[in-house]
């Protein structure tokens, strides 16, 4: 026992003796530091500062050069991902393409770096492809953002727009569906709360989507179809049935469209010509005295979607008040809607009976149409067809108030006879054919 306590001893003994000594060498070091200083900063000038050890990988590009390289690529960004869309050719480009460019994409690389210079380039590029109004590729779009990252965690990250430039993007997707009328469905809301959570600026969006579309979607009684017919003629037939806003109208093809050959030789194309007129029109132009003439006027626009097209109309001037005549209205001529009331009502002396209403007449218009070429020689061609069932056209003077239209419809043959006019101004003009200089006139002498 005596032995075993002895060497207890001696080892406590021992360790307090190193421990001494680290002591005493630790406070001479700080000694030796503390005097050697001021010969160290005067020595300063004539010594190299020694670099802090760094890794291989990261001492073969200096901080300066990497960070001009990370700036050129930051720049340069939106230009790579939009550079995957400019590699595919003009006639290749289509629905799978464009879904194949974003599946390599996302295959490049796992944490989807640049996803939103992509979706900003994607989204400009969609009406290229054809798909901006396919609502599958728009919920492709939105997978490319990474899932459940942009997720706010606590109420202080949602208040604070948490990830502002993603959800910013996300709203950008949202938008340019509702510019082009797509409606979303179940699977854009799963994507847009995986991506961004519940109480984000997407989901907002995507509530408002979803509480106004459904209200103004079958509003307009009179919809325009998506996708317009390419052949003119049923274009034209389609146009001149909204304008008319008749059911009994009848819209009648006077040309169609052909290529004839004259005596000598030349190929002549000859545009469509249809045009439409209902019962009450015909009706109207029987009753229009013959001394005083009709106008062909036009061309006036009409826009279906993003096409515009053109028409014009025969009409008359309005008919003065002395020679107005006030027909009897027939009771049982609408037996739903009576045209007229004749309601025996009390009146106190505070009552106004005159009613100031600005009453605008601007003239019978008895028949419209749409040409290929809005030429004198054309709607010739129209004039003649309505003659059939109008018959006291033949007896009208008919005079035409022709504006400068469009390229599309000042034909070659309007060109030849400027031409020609202008070489020889003695040329007679046709009957009832009225210049760009007299039209003003005669418009402030009516």
């Amino acid at each position: 026992m005596k032995c075993s306590r002895c060497l207890l001893q001696l080892q406590t003994l021992r360790l307090v003796g190193q421990s001494v000594r680290a002591a005493a060498q630790y406070g001479a070091g700080l000694q030796s530091a503390s005097s050697s200083q001021p010969s160290v900063l005067h020595n300063t000038k004539h010594q190299v500062l020694r670099r802090f050890h760094g890794s291989p990988a990261r001492a073969k590009t200096p901080p300066t050069e990497f960070i001009k390289e990370f700036d050129k690529e930051k720049n340069r960004s939106l230009v790579t991902q939009d550079g995957l869309f400019e590699q595919i050719s003009q006639d290749a480009k289509s629905k799978a393409t464009f879904n194949k460019v974003v599946e390599v994409f996302m295959k490049r690389d796992v944490r989807r770096r640049g996803h939103v210079e992509f979706i900003y380039a994607a989204l400009a590029k969609m009406q290229e492809f054809g798909v901006e109004r396919d609502l599958a590729v728009y919920n492709k779009l939105l997978d490319v953002f990474p899932k459940e990252v942009f997720v706010p965690r606590n109420y202080i990250q949602r208040m604070f727009n948490h990830y502002p430039r993603q959800q910013e993007c996300g709203v950008q997707v949202l938008e340019q569906m509702e510019n082009y009328g797509i409606l979303p469905n179940v699977e854009t809301k799963v994507l847009l709360v995986q991506i961004f959570g519940e109480k984000s600026h997407p989901i907002r969006k995507y509530q408002r989507l979803m509480y106004w579309f459904p209200k103004f979607k079958n509003l307009n009684p009179f919809p325009v179809p998506q996708q317009l017919p390419e052949d003119p003629m049923d274009l034209a037939r389609l146009s001149l049935t909204r304008i008319a806003n008749d059911r009994d109208a009848e819209v009648t093809i006077y040309q169609m469209p052909c290529t004839d050959v004259t005596e000598s030789g030349e190929e002549v194309t000859l545009p469509h010509v249809v045009g439409t007129q209902s019962p009450d029109q015909v009706e109207l132009l029987s009753k229009h005295n013959p001394s005083k003439p009709v106008f062909v006027e036009g061309p006036f626009p009409l826009w279906l979607r993003k096409k515009c097209v053109y028409y014009y109309i025969l009409r008359a001037d309005p008919t003065p008040a002395e020679e107005k005549v006030e027909e009897p209205y027939d009771p049982e001529r609408c037996l739903d809607y009576p045209l007229q009331l004749d309601l025996d009502l009390d009146r106190d002396f505070g009552d106004e009976e005159s009613f100031d209403v600005e009453d605008l007449d601007e003239g019978p218009v008895f028949a419209m149409c749409m040409t290929g070429r809005g030429d004198q020689s054309t709607l010739n061609v129209w004039i003649s067809g309505l003659q059939q069932n109008n018959p006291i056209l033949g007896q009208v003077p008919t005079l035409f108030r022709l504006e400068a239209g469009p390229k599309e419809l000042e034909g070659a043959e309007d060109t030849e006879s400027e031409h020609e006019r202008t070489a020889n101004p003695e040329t007679p003009r046709e009957e009832g054919e009225v210049t760009e200089e007299e039209e003003p006139r005669r418009r402030r002498s009516q």
